[in-house]
């Protein structure tokens, strides 16, 4: 890719960036949210057309002007956002607009290859299953595959390890060294630093819709790497002020909603991080879904402030002093069509409206302030938040739940698809908040990120806390 350009209504999204991939290499590509990688990457998938700039593929100038042409010449994207179709099965899902058959789809024969793609890659999933019922993991799965079954020769994975478990991550792994060693070149977009030294062989790094550099993996520090990314050193990556242990302002006993959620007891004190850890599907974010109002609950007991609540909504759940940041920011939290200033106040609609009267100051004053504290980029309030990167919409994701004041904030996945500097800007403000008395639950997969930022953490196994531990005894293993 020579100088490509791109922009937007107020935003130049890239500027002459170049990229070159080879065959059978994994290529890394890097830059904090906002610094204009998926956008190169549309760019390449035929999903925008740029305004300057070539492509070359095989070096032979490539005429990409949709996905179909993409397609053709041999690119496949993973998209960080999943987009599978629910209500279809896996093997639909697969074969989506390339169904075998003449004149009507050959159902028979698309379960069949879909299913022999399945298992030659060991994945232990029925075709004719429906997407709806599948993990974000599993679903995760069936992305790469759909990419493989194009024969592509290029294949694109932005953020393929941000909802996956490590025992996943390392059977991706060997997917993508089988891949590399047919000679496919991969394009993979990742914020988790660990992974470059394991599976990249170069990295090129992009800040504010430039071309920063490229290197080889093994030649270049973390450290440099990072510098590259923001620009400047980052000193204190994790920020974090142990507190003398406070009040308790919320304890569960016994919580179980009959399904995934079996056996969960914890409490949280004023002023501290507490942090849940375990492998995709041990029913963190089931419990924590329980609790604030979102399924049943079915047994158990819930005490905030020392006294017996019962939650049974979030609208309950938010009257106790909870919020919920989810997981899947794009399913079950942001409105994509709506403007960054909708999606800051939604939540906190009654200090600006009252009866027919919208205060309209009040209402941008408000998303001026988490606009502020939580340092988004965006070119005004009224940007749709479709339209900022991944980093960014959790920043006014995060920013929505403070408005409310709450006493206890539930994180899950609170870094997930989110770039270095950016995290270390949501770690400032997670330990400025415990620092004014709030209490955090923390869900992540991340183990250095449960390791430096938790007080105590829970540890989950199959619906069931298996054990906790304080900051001090907590380790990887």
């Amino acid at each position: 890719m020579k100088n490509i350009c791109k922009s937007f209504p107020g935003v130049h999204a890239l500027q002459s960036v170049n990229l070159d991939v080879k065959a059978g290499e994994v290529h890394a590509l890097l830059g904090e949210n906002g610094a204009g990688k998926s956008t190169l990457i549309k760019v390449l998938g035929g999903i925008y057309i740029p305004e300057e700039g070539e492509i070359y593929i095989n070096g032979e100038k490539a005429e990409i002007c949709d996905v179909k042409s993409a397609q053709k010449y041999g690119i496949s994207i993973i998209h960080q956002e999943l987009v599978l179709v629910p209500h279809m099965t896996i093997a639909e899902n697969i074969f989506l607009g390339r169904e075998p058959g003449k004149r009507f789809a050959d159902r028979k024969k698309m379960k069949a290859d879909a299913q022999e793609l399945l298992d030659a890659y060991n994945l232990n999933l029925k075709a004719d299953t429906l997407v709806k019922d599948l993990t974000i993991a599993q679903q995760q799965m069936v992305e790469i595959i759909k990419a493989i079954s194009h024969q592509s020769k290029i294949v694109v994975m932005d953020e393929p390890t941000s909802s996956i478990s490590e025992n996943e991550v390392e059977y991706l792994f060997q997917i993508i060294r089988e891949l590399v060693k047919k000679g496919v070149g991969i394009i993979y977009i990742s914020h988790k630093m660990d992974e470059l030294e394991q599976i990249c062989d170069r990295v090129t790094v992009m800040r504010d819709g430039r071309t920063v550099g490229t290197a080889v993996v093994s030649e270049i520090t973390k450290d440099q790497l990072i510098t590259m990314m923001v620009g400047r050193e980052l000193k204190r990556y994790y920020t974090r002020d142990y507190l003398s242990q406070q009040e308790t302002v919320l304890k569960c006993e016994h919580i179980s909603d009959g399904n995934m959620v079996k056996d969960v007891s914890f409490e949280v004190h004023k002023g501290e991080i507490v942090g849940f850890a375990g492998l995709v599907g041990a029913g963190r974010s089931e419990a924590m879904k329980c609790l604030f109002g979102l399924t049943p609950h079915v047994s158990g007991d819930i005490y905030i402030n020392g006294k017996k609540e019962t939650i049974r909504s979030p609208g309950e759940a938010m009257e106790k002093g909870l919020a919920f940041v989810p997981e899947d920011r794009k399913l079950e939290g942001l409105y994509q069509q709506q403007s960054v200033r909708y999606n800051s106040t939604i939540e906190v609609l009654d200090e600006f409206i009252k009866g027919i009267f919208v205060n309209h100051k009040k209402e941008k004053d408000i998303t001026q302030k988490y606009i502020d504290m939580m340092s988004t980029k965006t070119p005004s309030q009224e940007q749709l938040i479709a339209n900022l990167s991944g980093g960014n919409q959790q920043k006014v994701m995060i920013g929505r739940w403070l408005a409310t004041n709450p006493k206890v904030l539930i994180l899950d996945e609170p870094t997930r698809g989110v770039d270095v500097g950016a995290k270390s800007e949501i770690y400032a403000i997670m330990n400025q908040l415990i620092k004014e008395g709030m209490a955090i639950i923390m869900i992540s997969s991340e183990l250095p990120e449960i390791i430096n930022m938790s007080d105590r953490v829970y540890v989950m196994c199959e619906g069931v806390v298996r054990g906790c531990f304080s900051h001090e005894e907590v380790k990887q293993e």
